[in-house]
Formats: C-alpha cells, structure tokens, sequence
C-alpha cells in the first residue's frame, strides 16, 4: 500500500549509495577493514571497551547468553513486552525465559520488584528490554542483579543513542545488544551489535561469532596468519562489509536523527493533550535521554484497536502495535511453558497499545494529521 504516513521510514542517501560502491570497489565483501572500523567508532560512540558487528539483533542476543555461559536448566527473567527474540534467544541456549510484568501503564519496562518475584535457584540472568527507546529503572535492576549475583543482558535494539544516567543504554550490564533492522534508529538492513567492557567475556564473543575460529579469513588475506585452531563451538554471526559501510554512514547520523525524533515526540504530547483525547501516554515522566524509537500510545479500555487502525488506514496512515505479548504465543503458552503466574499490566497494555508513526523524516504537519486522524477516528466510535 501506497501510505501517506508510513510508520517508519528510512534516511538513506547519497553517503550510503557511495560507501556501499566503495566496498564493491574494493572487491572484499566479507568481514575485514570496513567491519572493523565500524566496530571501534561504534565502541568509541558508547564510551564502550569492546564491539562485535553481527548478523542481525537476534544473533547478539544469542551470543549474548552463549558468553555467559547460560544452558539448560537456567533461568532468565525477560519481559514478555518485547518481540519475541528476546526470549527465543534464551531459548538457544537451552535456558529457560521467565516472564516478569511491567512496572505500570505509564511505563511499559519490565518492573524491578516484578523481577524479584521471578528470581528462585535457578536465575542467573535478567535480560532487560528498553522499550521504545525509554530506559528501564536500571539503578533498582543493578542493584537487584547485585544482591543476587546475576548477570544483566540489555537487550537495547530499541535503544541506540538513549542514555540514563549519563550512561549509555547497552552499557549498564555485562553484554549489550543493538539492532540494526530497517525500522530501527540507525539501520544496514540486517545486522547487529554486541559489546561489553569485559575482556573475558569479550574474547568469547569474537570467538563464538565466528565458528570458534583463532584467526579470521581477513587475517589471512592481509598475511597476519596462515593457520587457525577452532577451539569452541562457535557460529557463523558476521556481519558483511556492505553492511558495515552502511553502519558508519549511520551511525554519524544517528544523534541528529534521535534529536529529531524526541523533538516529534514531544509535539505528538503536546497535540494529543491539547486534543484531551482519551488516550494514555506512556513514559511522560520518564528520565533520562530516550531515543524515541516508538510513539506508544494506550487507547480507552472499551475501543476496539483493530477498527481505530482501520480508520487511520483509510486516511493514508500506518499503524501497528508493539507487541502482541510473547508468553501468550502457542509456543510459549503450553505444556511445560505455560507461564505459571499472571502478567495482568502486561495483558493490559498490550491489548490497548497503538503505535503511532515516527521517524526523522517526518514533518511537523503530519504529526498534526495523525493526531487530527486519530481524534476523528476515537469520537467516532465512542
């Protein structure tokens, strides 16, 4: 569909199409000097130690439990607001994902004492989820992970450039994990970004990305090596040259663009109160610096979502709606899965959530347009 208001778009141009031709020149596609150099501006934007590009968001996430050595019979605490890698990764691993609720309908993360209540012998992670863009309560979740010696997983695909604390998302546990998919902040189309500050931990993902391998093709391109021992199993999580490219070319656009998206944020608050429309909106309180991935809204409990997004359709507008929760799916709702105690604000919210369009290439009238929309569309049906 031809829409007048997609739900995401993308800024590409001229540097990518020149980068990508670069590469193409250059007649190495694979892993090498372009990666890399995508890795350490990456690490160098995050103030991070270590950054290993990679196939897509879901690829880190799963070197991300392999690094920390989770298999069967441990836990991880996840939100199940959140798309389902998060915990199809855990599952990789032969762990066990166990869902914990949200903190209210006003803030959509996973909730710090929710996450104590899930904690038994068996817990060795918690893998948080910035939805949105709008960072957990990472403070009362550190603190958490410290009294009972777990490890934290930030699954930050939504959360590139966001900050709390005047530290960055991705960077308050041990492994962080970016996504670069084409709906996201900074995209290469697929790809990802896994880092941490640890060594350790560090020289288990270089390994682990990339079959367990000592050395790496590139190396032996350029004469660095000429042989190599596989001393783990490892897998095939590279991210390509091509890609790469594309990454650094976004990545120097990513805080004007992020800049643009908080300043659209913020008039979409403005117009919806000023419309006094009947809508809850999240994270109105929040702290801390979002990178505005979604404009999440929460529609009246009596309002049927599925008709509201019809109506915004028919005016040209594309909706959509982050997430149908994960431990309702047939894969995770039956048998041995079935989760053993009720996720009510979770069930809450995503019944009602709307996500509205949002990306930098927006203007300020077609914030105004959605918001006229969707006013038309509730007074409609109420």
């Amino acid at each position: 569909m031809d829409w007048k208001i997609p739900l995401a778009d993308l800024d590409i141009g001229a540097d990518e199409i020149k980068a990508v031709e670069a590469v193409l020149e250059s007649r190495w596609l694979t892993m090498g000097a372009v990666t890399r150099q995508f890795e350490h501006e990456f690490a160098a934007f995050l103030g991070v130690k270590h950054a290993f590009a990679v196939a897509n968001g879901t690829a880190a996430l799963h070197l991300a439990c392999l690094a920390l050595e989770l298999g069967a019979g441990d836990e991880v605490i996840v939100p199940s607001l959140t798309f389902v890698a998060s915990a199809n990764a855990i599952r990789y691993t032969g762990a066990v994902p166990v869902f914990a609720d949200i903190a209210s309908l006003d803030d959509l993360n996973i909730c710090p004492s929710a996450i104590e209540h899930c904690i038994s012998k068996r817990t060795r992670a918690i893998m948080v989820v910035h939805y949105g863009g709008f960072a957990c309560d990472m403070p009362a979740i550190k603190t958490l992970a410290e009294q009972y010696n777990l490890k934290i997983i930030e699954d930050a695909a939504h959360a590139i450039g966001g900050e709390l604390d005047q530290i960055p998302l991705g960077c308050w546990g041990e492994i962080g994990c970016f996504s670069f998919f084409s709906n996201k902040n900074m995209t290469t189309g697929e790809g990802g970004m896994v880092v941490t500050n640890d060594d350790e931990t560090a020289n288990r993902l270089r390994l682990l990305r990339s079959h367990g391998m000592t050395t790496l093709t590139w190396d032996r391109h350029q004469g660095r090596a000429s042989e190599y021992d596989v001393v783990m199993l490892g897998y095939n999580y590279r991210l390509d040259e091509i890609r790469a490219a594309i990454g650094l070319v976004q990545l120097k656009k990513l805080e004007f663009n992020n800049q643009r998206r908080r300043h659209l944020s913020r008039l979409y608050d403005s117009l919806l109160r000023q419309e006094n429309l009947p809508v809850i909106l999240p994270f109105q309180n929040y702290r801390g610096k979002s990178a505005a991935h979604l404009y999440p809204i929460l529609l009246p409990a009596e309002i049927n979502r599925r008709q509201v997004m019809e109506m915004l359709k028919a005016r040209g507008i594309q909706t959509s709606i982050h997430y149908p929760p994960v431990h309702l799916f047939s894969i995770y709702n039956s048998g041995d899965k079935k989760v053993s105690h009720s996720l009510p604000l979770t069930e809450e919210a995503c019944r009602r959530e709307l996500t509205l369009p949002l990306f930098p290439g927006m203007k300020e009238e077609d914030v105004s347009f959605v918001v006229s929309a969707l006013k038309e569309a509730l007074e409609g049906i109420l």
